[in-house]
């Protein structure tokens, strides 16, 4: 069977608010992560961020160089709306895979559970490219088996290791002790850093 995710699939799912995965604030275990964060020049990315209230966080907390890529024009417009001072050139409607720019960290959160899985492989090469030397993505990842015709889509530990190992160093790959209620135990928390 075919996986349509595409950009008409998601609009559809914003415009008749079929939007399970948004939880209407920044995820616990990612905020965490984001008040221990010194350097805010930083350049980070947000990969199918959607309305991504990560993204209204960093830059409430002075962050100046978070970009926001969605196939979905709707969520950018929505950021736009409720944070009228996030940049809107920061705010970029595009495929992930078509991006051509450098980042430090990239922010993983429902985005690599929502891309087919086929795709995952390439997930990994892409952001590795657009990553600096020693670029890390730090997020969240589904550890529950979860759909296989639409998303979002599954995974496991021993799944995810094989994705990124080749590329990455892995530094911390664990269930998520803080994460909303309805997702605790369906978790995990990982850091990677690019391997040059």
């Amino acid at each position: 069977m075919k996986i349509n995710v595409s950009e008409e699939f998601w609009d559809q799912k914003y415009k008749n608010n079929k939007t399970g995965w948004d939880l209407g604030e920044i995820s616990p275990p990612l905020k965490e992560y984001f008040d221990q964060l010194i350097n805010k020049d930083q350049k980070i990315l947000i990969p199918g961020g959607g309305n991504s209230y990560e993204a209204e966080y960093l830059h409430h907390l002075g962050f100046i160089n978070v970009f926001v890529v969605d196939l979905s024009k709707a969520p950018l417009e929505n950021i736009q709306k409720r944070v009228p001072t996030f940049p809107s050139e920061h705010l970029v409607q595009k495929d992930f895979f078509d991006l051509e720019m450098e980042f430090d960290l990239i922010i993983e959160q429902t985005f690599f559970c929502a891309i087919d899985p086929k795709l995952r492989q390439e997930y990994v090469i892409k952001a590795h490219q657009l990553l600096e030397d020693k670029g890390k993505i730090v997020g969240l990842l589904f550890d529950a088996p979860l759909n296989t015709e639409h998303p979002p889509f599954g995974g496991s530990k021993e799944e995810y290791i094989v994705y990124f190992t080749p590329y990455f160093e892995i530094n911390l790959l664990e269930k998520s002790y803080n994460s909303v209620e309805n997702r605790l135990g369906r978790e995990l928390f990982f850091k990677v850093k690019k391997l040059n």
